[in-house]
């Protein structure tokens, strides 16, 4: 759904790179992943205004230039930055369908932004900072392409609703909450592991946060959570 924030964001033709096809919202070109990667940690570390060109291609062990070659500016090496991260959120969900199981997809969703947490908890932070701030570079973004996002997934929540699949539940409302619940635990990270005594999350804790938000989460909706495998740890006891 972010697609075209990235396109505005890249200082050339987003269907060419020097390497071939490039898919605005999926970074798949080796030198634009390095890029976006070193960009996100001086974003997090430094914030926006305290991040440089100069520092993330230091970071990226790239000449300057070659930053510029794909970006035109900080700002849109941010604007790419926070694309990626939600292409990266909400790709699974870009796909559900009416004659979708309710209980399958939201619980893959939960899972999957729970994973997401794990494996990208420096972007996420960076997200709540803009958002924070008062969303400056995503605002247009947000009450255009995001809104009209969340509307056309409640419509399919509200399908399965009318349909007598799920209880009634404020579509857009939930979706909220698995947005905010699942990303808790990359945004609060240190107090989640403090709390819980932990150095870092480890697959079994991931395991464990993402089978309680979709127990919770599923039985408010009325939903009967899908069939788990068990656990190696719960099956050898």
């Amino acid at each position: 759904m972010a697609n075209k924030i990235l396109e505005k964001a890249l200082d050339f033709d987003p269907t060419e790179t020097p390497t071939g096809k490039y898919k605005p919202g999926k970074i798949r070109d080796r030198n634009l992943t390095n890029i976006i990667n070193a960009a996100e940690e001086e974003f997090v570390q430094n914030g926006y205004r305290g991040t440089s060109i100069q520092a993330i291609a230091d970071r990226a062990a790239i000449p300057k230039a070659n930053v510029h070659y794909y970006f035109k500016s900080k700002s849109n090496l941010y604007i790419a930055v926070l694309d990626n991260l939600i292409h990266l959120w909400n790709d699974f969900f870009d796909n559900i369908k009416e004659d979708d199981d309710p209980a399958v997809v939201l619980d893959e969703f939960i899972r999957k932004k729970v994973e997401l947490s794990y494996t990208h908890p420096r972007a996420s932070k960076l997200f709540a900072m803009e958002m924070i701030q008062g969303a400056p570079h995503l605002k247009d973004y947000i009450r255009t392409e995001m809104r009209q996002w969340v509307r056309t997934k409640a419509r399919i929540i509200e399908s399965w609703i009318e349909q007598g699949r799920m209880a009634r539940v404020d579509p857009v409302q939930l979706i909220f909450l698995i947005w905010s619940s699942t990303q808790h635990y990359a945004d609060f990270d240190v107090q989640v592991l403090t709390i819980m005594n932990r150095a870092e999350y480890e697959p079994d804790m991931v395991r464990d946060i993402s089978n309680f938000l979709s127990d919770i989460i599923l039985k408010g909706c009325g939903l009967e959570p899908p069939a788990r495998a068990p656990a190696i740890s719960d099956a050898h006891p």
